[in-house]
């Protein structure tokens, strides 16, 4: 994609801003964690080569919805370079996504496989892996700028579907929401100046194997997604 004008396009500010994702280096205990463990592996995946950098979001640079997690899993996108690519948490994200007609296919495997998103971008507050998922208040705050610049250049997102509670208060914090609302799933959030936030709980193992979440649920927040976006129907369940 190209500009058209004097000012840069969304997909290459977003280029940027990955760049610097990959390459940023501030939070010294998520660099000698997500460095540790791109070195340790895990036993099943011992043959990797593990991306261990910092995980850009990735997706449809003309969105109009956008989805936020919470940061990569030390095994799965700290590994693949790709979020929510690589464990069970982003095998339900993908296989909804498809579902819903957001991606070509209902899983990915690494950043270089066929997979195309259409219509979504995926990211999260913090983008590198943080020892037991947990950021400190510090790490978070280093990391939400990239956050509020992708979604500054997402210029065409209405809707962001923010999978869990932390993601749900860095949101409401960016876009200034007073007063602040209490995440619940389904819970949405008419921001003043910006897109209407849904929250949905984190397709985590602690959700999905629980029944917390299901892919009943997942499908009915992406199909609400839409609806807000006001994008058509789509649903792929018949086919799947």
């Amino acid at each position: 994609m190209t500009s058209t004008g004097s000012d840069p396009s969304s997909a290459e500010v977003l280029a940027q801003i990955e760049t610097e994702i990959v390459a940023c280096r501030a939070c010294p205990r998520l660099v000698e964690w997500r460095e540790r463990v791109a070195r340790e592996k895990r036993a099943a995946f011992a043959d990797w080569d593990y991306w261990g950098r910092g995980v850009p979001g990735w997706g449809d640079p003309q969105a109009s919805v956008a989805v936020v997690g919470l940061a990569p899993a030390a095994h799965g996108a700290n590994r693949t370079g790709r979020m929510f690519c690589g464990d069970r948490s982003g095998e339900w994200l993908y296989r909804a996504l498809w579902r819903a007609g957001f991606a070509s296919q209902g899983h990915t495997e690494s950043r270089d496989d066929d997979m195309v998103l259409s219509d979504v971008w995926i990211t999260s507050p913090v983008h590198c892996a943080p020892p037991d998922n947990k950021p400190t208040i510090t790490e978070r705050d280093n990391c939400v700028g990239y956050l509020e610049r992708e979604l500054a250049a997402l210029s065409n997102v209405s809707v962001v579907v923010s999978l869990g509670g932390f993601g749900f208060s860095v949101l409401a914090r960016l876009f200034d929401v007073s007063p602040r609302p209490r995440f619940g799933h389904g819970v949405e959030v008419a921001t003043a100046a910006g897109p209407t936030i849904l929250g949905c709980y984190h397709v985590s193992q602690q959700n999905t194997f629980t029944g917390r979440l299901t892919e009943n649920m997942l499908d009915d927040t992406f199909a609400r997604a839409r609806a807000i976006a006001g994008l058509a129907a789509h649903d792929n369940r018949a086919r799947g």
